[in-house]
């Protein structure tokens, strides 16, 4: 569909071994975007909410609550592998669907994750994070993203998976290879059968062969009955 893949409730069980912390950060009010003039303004459909955070944070993942919200695009300021750079907007993600349907209620109120290995460019040295909102239905009068938290990425492994393979013995063996075939002549024989099967696949013929038929019938000898 044109609006991306659909969010459904991702948080995951926080008993992996390590305790979440979301990153100090600031949310600005919400900004509609209106049609016409200051007399006759009309929402278009999409709102942008800006939030605001340390210089140089890397995201592992945002979790939020819906509220009415169809879809989200989310552009990151950031800085590239030079620290000396100007930060520059980029796309993350694009127009994520929310909602099964903006008419109808489905995902409307769910909470939601968007996780690092979902963005398109990687979440490093960010500093500010801006959030489009897209609802096109003219059924719900407010929209918006509530609870909006931001968890940093954490680049240390895990200590069980280190300490079991800091146990691990590496054993030194050598291999006897005295009593193995020559290995030109195997490759030799690989491709004569290769080039066998080639053969036989190119003279194929799709005429049926029975086991006993003879003229397209079958010829009855012996007929016994007990």
């Amino acid at each position: 569909s044109p609006g991306g893949c659909l969010v459904t409730s991702c948080f995951q069980r926080r008993n992996q071994g390590m305790d979440d912390q979301a990153v100090s950060c600031t949310t600005k009010p919400a900004v509609f975007l209106n049609i016409g003039g200051a007399e006759a303004a009309a929402r278009s459909g999409v709102c942008v909410l800006d939030v605001s955070l340390p210089v140089g944070k890397t995201i592992e993942k945002i979790t939020f609550t819906n509220f009415y919200t169809a879809s989200v695009t989310l552009r990151l300021l950031r800085r590239g592998p030079g620290q000396e750079a100007a930060a520059r907007w980029c796309t993350a993600l694009k127009e994520l669907r929310l909602m099964h349907d903006p008419h109808t209620e489905g995902g409307s109120q769910d909470s939601c994750c968007i996780h690092r290995t979902q963005m398109q460019v990687p979440p490093d040295h960010v500093s500010s994070v801006r959030l489009i909102l897209r609802q096109p239905s003219c059924v719900w009068l407010n929209f918006t993203l509530e609870d909006i938290k931001i968890y940093p990425h954490s680049s240390a492994g895990n200590p069980d998976l280190s300490d079991w393979l800091s146990d691990l013995t590496v054993v030194d063996q050598h291999l006897d290879l005295q009593d193995l075939p020559d290995p030109h002549a195997v490759s030799s024989s690989i491709q004569q059968m290769w080039a066998l099967t080639e053969v036989m696949q190119t003279q194929q013929t799709n005429a049926s062969i029975g086991r006993f038929d003879v003229d397209g019938c079958y010829h009855l000898d012996l007929l016994s009955l007990t």
